[in-house]
């Protein structure tokens, strides 16, 4: 007897409904969410299933690769499509909607999902981190050099401030950090550096 499957996934257990080609269910169960647990579950159920569905998820990927190695025929329908039809329920359950996907598999309303390789996911993962570590990179030399620019531009000016302090100045008779060692030294300064400015 041909039996279709329907999986309801969530982080820790499955929900499972298998039905034969007439709609009636044969057997619904709970099991933890994993490819070993899963493949034990439907091993002792029957040895003959043409569609096992799952929809798209986090842990859609992993237990397909099991799913597929362990040698049944596993299908990932799209997400969107799988919710569109499992909305018709009136109760939003795990067991129900692990009996609406089977329902769609044996009826063939699914939409299936290309789901990639184990050994493409690795690559895409390494190509994404490389990717994150290059930008955060950019923007470190980016913060780096901005910082560097504005710094010396202000040691820049520093410079000229010293230079001007330690020149001899005529207005003032004197070097200006020497009036900077009196307060009367200090307002002839000011004063100096205000008639200066006025003049800007």
């Amino acid at each position: 007897m041909k039996c279709f499957v329907g999986l309801d996934v969530s982080v820790k257990t499955t929900s499972g409904c298998l039905m034969d080609a007439g709609g009636t269910i044969v057997r619904e169960g709970k099991t933890d969410s994993s490819p070993e647990a899963i493949a034990a579950f439907l091993s002792a159920c029957s040895d003959r299933y043409s569609r096992v569905g799952l929809e798209a998820g986090p842990l859609c990927q992993w237990l397909y690769a099991g799913l597929a190695k362990a040698g049944f025929p596993v299908i990932c329908i799209e997400t969107r499509h799988a919710q569109a039809a499992l909305s018709a329920s009136p109760n939003k359950t795990d067991r129900n909607d692990a009996r609406g996907i089977a329902q769609m598999m044996r009826v063939g309303l699914h939409r299936p999902v290309h789901v990639k390789t184990l050994a493409s996911q690795k690559i895409r993962a390494l190509l994404s981190g490389r990717r994150f570590l290059q930008a955060k990179l950019l923007d470190v030399e980016n913060s780096i050099r901005g910082l560097r620019r504005s710094q010396s531009a202000l040691w820049r000016r520093w410079r000229r401030s010293e230079s001007w302090l330690a020149s001899p100045n005529t207005f003032l008779n004197a070097r200006p950090i020497e009036k900077l060692q009196t307060v009367t030294g200090l307002i002839e300064v000011i004063a100096h550096l205000d008639a200066r400015r006025a003049l800007v």
